[in-house]
């Protein structure tokens, strides 16, 4: 059941898998073939919360930054899908549950509990917003372009891989795995196709 009558697509996969590349790329193409969509960018790269403990070096991981970045994932898709016909996000939910279960101590008071919540909302709430993921498994230079937002977390990459993927599949929103080694242009052409043949065209 699309939010609002919106098909909303995520673009997943561990860090530096050229998930927002993809999902401009994506974007783009949908709009010159007519198609009323909108994209999402990835909530961290806006925290403040982030930009303290990231590029400033104050404070480290802990729960509200962890919270903050989950309910931006709920609340950004939930108004860009207004008036669109396809949505394409960075990242979903599961994302932020996935790495803030890496990085936090689920021992600390209300920790565990907190994360343990998340996930169970997102299995109750991703497979009415979500009619698809698309799950990115490349790994590209995590410090080309001088990107200091993945400085913490570079060491993470392999393990954040197979973290995200279990739990973007525990919610059992439909996966699919893209090739790697594919240009740009031949992931935006592999997603549309795959997309079609879910029945989700977006014309």
């Amino acid at each position: 059941m699309p939010i609002r009558e919106c098909r909303v697509i995520a673009v997943e996969g561990t860090q530096a898998a050229g998930k927002t590349t993809l999902v401009h790329a994506l974007t783009a193409h949908l709009r010159e073939q007519g198609v009323g969509v909108a994209c999402t960018g990835e909530p961290a790269r806006t925290s403040p919360f982030m930009e303290e403990i990231v590029l400033h070096g104050k404070g480290h991981f802990d729960l509200p930054a962890e919270i903050d970045l989950f309910g931006q994932q709920l609340s950004i898709p939930l108004r860009a899908a207004r008036h669109h016909q396809v949505l394409i996000t960075d990242k979903t939910p599961a994302n932020v549950t996935a790495l803030a279960r890496m990085v936090l101590d689920a021992s600390e008071p209300g920790t565990g509990a907190v994360l343990a919540a998340a996930e169970a909302f997102c299995r109750a709430w991703m497979p009415l917003t979500y009619d698809a993921i698309v799950y990115c498994r490349d790994r590209y230079d995590q410090k080309s372009g001088g990107d200091r937002m993945r400085e913490k977390v570079l060491a993470l990459q392999d393990e954040a891989d197979e973290v995200i993927y279990q739990a973007c599949r525990a919610t059992g929103v439909p996966i699919l795995e893209m090739p790697t080694g594919l240009t740009v242009a031949e992931r935006v052409q592999w997603t549309t196709r795959h997309v079609e043949h879910m029945g989700l065209s977006a014309t």
